[in-house]
């Protein structure tokens, strides 16, 4: 009878190890990026004019800095700029502000404030994946303050959406 109670006990034991060890989680990153890099070796990104009607001079210049930081800290392409083997150009169309949500009092409580890109992406190593697409982002802000004030901000954080946006449809598949 005893050897019976040792015999379960291993067979319990072995059992419980097994489940332990077929139950064992693997941590790493995802991959950044799904670029073929025996493939693909450049990338020209365009300068992206602001067509908004609403015109933030310093938008468009810190929108094509960092879709270009983007590209070069993330990535191990050569940022080239005409002809690469991956191309993205576009504009800025839209930067605008709406009222979002009212008060009480019959005011408006909060603003939003929209930034609008339209990308137009070639891959020139399989055009299959070529593509033309708006990417937007919007941020609000409370009304008892003024968009110059805030305007920097939300515009940084709206630029970063974006261009993650845009990183992500391009070249990490996602």
């Amino acid at each position: 009878m005893g050897w019976i109670k040792k015999l379960s006990v291993g067979a319990t034991l072995a059992c419980v190890a097994l489940v332990v060890y077929s139950c064992r989680i693997s941590l790493g990153l995802a991959p950044i990026s799904s670029i073929d890099y025996s493939k693909v070796k450049t990338i020209s990104i365009a300068n992206f004019p602001n067509r908004a009607e609403y015109v933030y001079a310093p938008l468009a210049v810190q929108f094509n800095q960092e879709l270009r930081d983007m590209f070069i800290q993330q990535t191990r392409l050569q940022v080239v700029n005409t002809g690469g083997d991956l191309d993205i150009d576009g504009e800025i169309t839209g930067y605008n502000q709406y009222n979002e949500s009212v008060d009480a009092s019959g005011y408006a409580s909060k603003v939003k404030v929209t930034l609008t890109v339209n990308v137009r992406y070639t891959n020139n190593t399989n055009h299959e994946e070529d593509f033309e697409q708006q990417f937007s982002a919007f941020q609000t802000y409370e009304s008892t303050q003024l968009l110059t004030d805030v305007q920097d901000q939300l515009i940084s954080v709206m630029i970063d959406d974006i261009t993650e946006q845009i990183f992500n449809a391009t070249v990490a598949n996602w």
